[in-house]
């Protein structure tokens, strides 16, 4: 949207980057007469050349311990108290569902370990294009302290820049009904949702054509991601159009859907696949709607595909999978949530166990993998509904790839979280999620202990989660999918 309306402007990954710097360090004093830790470092190192190699992902075992080799790298080389790794950052000494402790962040940026890499970045950023604005994207509580040190040593390096925040988690953070912005004298404005807009507005620009322009990924290196080849991230929607599941963070949030055209979105992956030649294509929408789904299967767009669909009466049609398997898809995202027809009927999901065995029947018989996903411990489930979504899983152990299986977490602004006795989840006055009385006394550790000693070590499951994809999980796993051998 800014180079549509002639705004320079630089694009900065600071993740991949600041990954990539971390994993060029040399081993911290002390560690390095450690032979294994210096083979694991080498190792490590090495890795990262693997993780774009296509030849690594026909060997699970290979890739899982290429990507283990990585991990251990990062947390040699993670300060004491620190916990860095591919997925996560965590840090004793300060939370990021604590606003204090994120504003704390900002006074000392240089105890941060990325400090050393984004300093030296921005210097030299903001000396060659001289920035009036930063726009930062915080979309995960792994992002939020390195966040803030960045704008610590913005706000202490250079005073006259203007920080704008926006990216999902500031969104969460906002749509909650107790939101007072904690965070004054160090951001200028927050913004929620989608940010091309308020930003045009912040600028000063009143745009009568409110039509979003398709992506530009010409600024990124596209070749130095930890991927076999680029995977191009496409979003034909946003909100979610079904958005009536209790307990669901978009209809707790309040997010309209808001979809594009078939026609745009096809129009713009023609696009955008000629200029970036993708390995594989990530639909980021919450659920790709039926509509796209049927332009997908008239329009091959030449390159596999993967994305969240809704078990819906479209996918009970064999024809129709398998038209969905010619035109590139490798791999569907379903969330099932439970075996239990009381509980899908009670979070009103809008689907039924039945629908879910034929799809996903079906979606085995096309030849596209499918990476279910089991949510447990919600209000209405109890430890009888838990063990007949067991049983589903058991006996449709053939047809499921991939298994996430995930403990319920209540949203705090939910209008559902009234009418159970809710309390807090944490002290943070930053956290998404409430603590509640579960009405059937199947809390969060009978759950663990369920998952952990019952649903786990069932040989039928045990055998789909031995397939898991460490660390990247969904956004590998389509490769693994085009890899296997039917």
């Amino acid at each position: 949207m800014l180079g549509r309306h002639g705004v320079e402007h630089a694009l900065l990954d600071a993740n991949l980057e600041g990954i990539l710097y971390l994993l060029g360090l040399p081993l911290p004093s002390g560690r390095s007469d450690n032979v294994w830790t210096k083979r694991s470092f080498r190792n490590g190192v090495q890795n990262i050349s693997a993780m774009r190699d296509p030849h690594l992902y026909q060997h699970l075992d290979r890739y899982k311990r290429a990507v283990n080799d990585i991990g251990r790298v990062l947390r040699e080389i993670s300060p004491a108290g620190i916990s860095i790794s591919l997925a996560d950052y965590a840090q004793q000494d300060l939370s990021p569902i604590r606003s204090r402790d994120l504003c704390a962040a900002t006074e000392k940026p240089e105890s941060n370990p990325f400090y050393p890499y984004f300093s030296a970045r921005l210097r030299e950023l903001f000396d060659k294009k001289k920035p009036s604005i930063i726009g930062i994207s915080l979309n995960y509580l792994s992002q939020a302290i390195a966040t803030f040190s960045i704008i610590g040593f913005i706000r202490r390096e250079f005073p006259a820049v203007k920080v704008i925040l926006g990216g999902g988690l500031v969104t969460s953070w906002m749509k909650n009904l107790t939101w007072q912005n904690p965070f004054g004298g160090l951001v200028d404005h927050c913004i929620a949702g989608r940010g091309e807009l308020p930003l045009l507005s912040l600028l000063g620009m009143d745009i009568p054509n409110k039509l979003m322009p398709r992506p530009d990924y010409s600024s990124l290196s596209l070749k130095q991601y930890l991927s076999p080849g680029f995977i191009l991230p496409y979003s034909a929607s946003s909100g979610f159009y079904w958005n009536r599941c209790r307990f669901c963070p978009e209809e707790a949030e309040g997010n309209p859907y808001l979809p594009i055209s078939t026609d745009q979105a096809l129009t713009e992956l023609k696009a955008l696949i000629r200029e970036t030649r993708p390995s594989l294509l990530h639909l980021l929408d919450n659920a790709v709607s039926p509509a796209l789904l049927e332009a997908l299967c008239r329009k091959i767009i030449g390159v596999p595909w993967y994305g969240f669909a809704r078990v819906s009466n479209q996918l009970s049609d064999p024809s129709f999978c398998a038209a969905l398997k010619r035109s590139g898809c490798a791999m569907l995202k379903l969330g099932i949530e439970s075996g239990d027809q009381e509980v899908l009927d009670a979070l009103d999901k809008g689907i039924s166990v039945e629908m879910a065995s034929i799809v996903l029947k079906n979606l085995k018989k096309a030849g596209i993998a499918t990476y279910v996903y089991l949510l447990f411990g919600t209000p209405v489930e109890t430890e009888a509904s838990a063990k007949k979504t067991l049983e589903f899983t058991v006996h449709h152990s053939d047809c499921i790839d991939f298994l996430n299986l995930a403990i319920f977490n209540m949203p705090v602004c939910g209008k559902a979280s009234a009418e159970l006795s809710a309390r807090a989840f944490s002290e943070g006055d930053l956290s998404l999620y409430a603590d509640f009385e579960h009405p059937q006394g199947w809390d969060r550790r009978k759950v663990r202990l369920f998952l952990d000693r019952e649903f786990r070590r069932q040989p039928a499951v045990a055998s789909i989660l031995k397939k898991e994809v460490p660390v990247f999980t969904s956004n590998h796993a389509p490769f693994f999918a085009k890899n296997r051998k039917d």
